[in-house]
């Protein structure tokens, strides 16, 4: 099987960065195809990849980088805060917008209430050691007077919704998909339009089977991975 150049080259970018610490920089495009003798449209590519891959990080003005290794977010039910936290990440968020909005015939479903009826919206920047990590919208069944001081005080939604207001997540389902990065996440997010991102739809139920949340994420995939983990029972099937 015939190898295409640019993968032979990102192979080889890969030795030449693997005793690098994370934050390194990389030579330029020109250092690399002088290095290699190849062309800067062959580096630009196997560059592209190592990025997408998460094993390279590009900064606008700045250069090619060595990245951080990819966070990972690990089931079953866990919020956004305490998976960073358990990595001994710094989890954070930058609030966009808390309005109350009327639901639509698609998100009334969601939610589980009539069309027409007012419910919260709560859009974030998700960040992790002061670095973005996926744009957030979060609905929420009925409107959360006071939500955008206690969220401030808080800091995770979750702790927020279930010491201030009495509605606890305890059960949760994630729908995960790929999706392109549009030219607004990618600017809040700070990276290129088009970069492979992970959507996350989460809909998370109280003890009572009542709607809590219903959740959109949009993860960088360069920077994110998700886990799953069960357990099975003696006959090999998911608990």
């Amino acid at each position: 099987m015939k190898v295409p150049k640019y993968y032979r080259i990102k192979e080889a970018i890969l030795e030449l960065i693997a005793d690098l610490p994370p934050g390194a920089a990389v030579p330029t495009e020109r250092e690399l195809a002088s290095r290699f003798d190849t062309s800067r449209t062959t580096v630009r590519q196997a560059i592209a990849e190592l990025v997408v891959d998460g094993r390279l990080v590009r900064t606008q003005g700045s250069g090619t980088f060595v990245a951080q290794p990819k966070m990972m977010r690990v089931r079953p039910l866990s919020s956004f805060s305490q998976d960073l936290a358990m990595d001994g990440w710094r989890p954070g968020s930058v609030l966009l917008g808390i309005a109350e909005v009327i639901a639509d015939a698609e998100l009334a479903a969601h939610l589980g209430v009539e069309p027409g009826a007012p419910v919260q919206r709560v859009e974030r920047v998700r960040t992790a050691l002061d670095v973005p990590l996926a744009h957030e919208v979060a609905y929420l069944p009925r409107p959360m007077p006071g939500l955008a001081e206690q969220l401030a005080s808080h800091g995770s939604l979750y702790r927020t919704l279930r010491e201030e207001y009495g509605a606890v997540v305890v059960t949760a389902e994630d729908i995960v998909e790929t999706a392109l990065a549009d030219p607004v996440t990618a600017d809040l997010l700070g990276v290129d339009t088009g970069l492979p991102m992970l959507l996350v739809h989460r809909t998370g139920w109280d003890a009572d089977g009542n709607v809590v949340e219903w959740t959109a994420s949009k993860f960088r995939g360069d920077r994110f991975r998700f886990m799953s983990r069960q357990r099975l029972d003696d006959a090999g099937v998911a608990s």
